[in-house]
């Protein structure tokens, strides 16, 4: 059986908002954690739960996702090891709720710090403070990129420039280059603002046009990037 403080080391030492610290400052950190498990489908918490806690990814993986007036499923962003959620609440002074829902994708360990612990380490601590701006700052980007993206781009160009982007994540100068996707196409249809039909049809489509090939479900090859981005 895994020891509860070596989890809640490694929880600690992964996350970019603490990482930065010293040895003696991040022991203090773990004392606060708190580690639960959640099975594949499972929710971390739903809409309108009382938000009082941040949560880390220690292992496995969460998304974020809200749901519209008839139920819709909008994929917000996808939380892997060393990544949080619940931030927000840490920031205002009365209690707030959570404004979407965190599922287990696949079985996970979360670390928990509750609200007023995490506060006392951020008058103690500036510098987590900053770390947190820093992401804030970096999520803002990605959800103002995205926003621009549905009102501006049709749908072939939005998958387009989501595959571009993988590659570039892998730095590869190959110039066939194979990207995995980070997500079912489910997923990814609910992120990309489309339909899995409308999805698979396109990812078809590129195929035919060979500017793609896909090799399974998740991997895929790009064939000609430079025109795949002009579609």
């Amino acid at each position: 059986m895994e020891n509860p403080s070596c989890s809640h080391q490694g929880c600690v030492s992964l996350v970019p908002i603490f990482n930065h610290l010293q040895a003696e400052q991040l022991t203090e950190i773990m004392q606060t954690v708190q580690d639960t498990s959640y099975r594949k489908g499972e929710l971390v918490y739903h809409a309108e739960d009382i938000s009082d806690a941040l949560y880390i990814v220690n292992k496995g993986k969460i998304k974020i996702y809200r749901l519209s007036e008839t139920g819709k499923e909008q994929l917000v962003r996808i939380l892997n090891p060393g990544d949080f959620t619940g931030e927000l609440a840490l920031f205002q002074e009365t209690v707030s709720k959570q404004d979407a829902y965190a599922e287990a994708m696949e079985n996970s360990s979360i670390c928990m710090i509750k609200r007023h612990d995490l506060q006392k380490l951020l008058l103690k601590y500036p510098s987590i403070s900053l770390e947190i701006l820093a992401e804030f700052s970096s999520r803002l980007e990605t959800s103002e990129r995205q926003t621009t993206r549905f009102a501006t781009e049709e749908t072939d160009t939005r998958i387009a420039l989501f595959l571009s982007e993988l590659v570039n994540e892998n730095e590869t100068h190959e110039k066939t280059k194979t990207v995995s996707l980070p997500m079912s196409r489910k997923d990814l249809a609910s992120y990309l603002g489309t339909t899995p039909e409308t999805l698979s049809r396109q990812l078809k489509n590129f195929e035919d046009k060979k500017l793609i090939k896909q090799e399974n479900n998740r991997k895929i090859t790009i064939l000609d990037l430079d025109e795949l981005l002009l579609v």
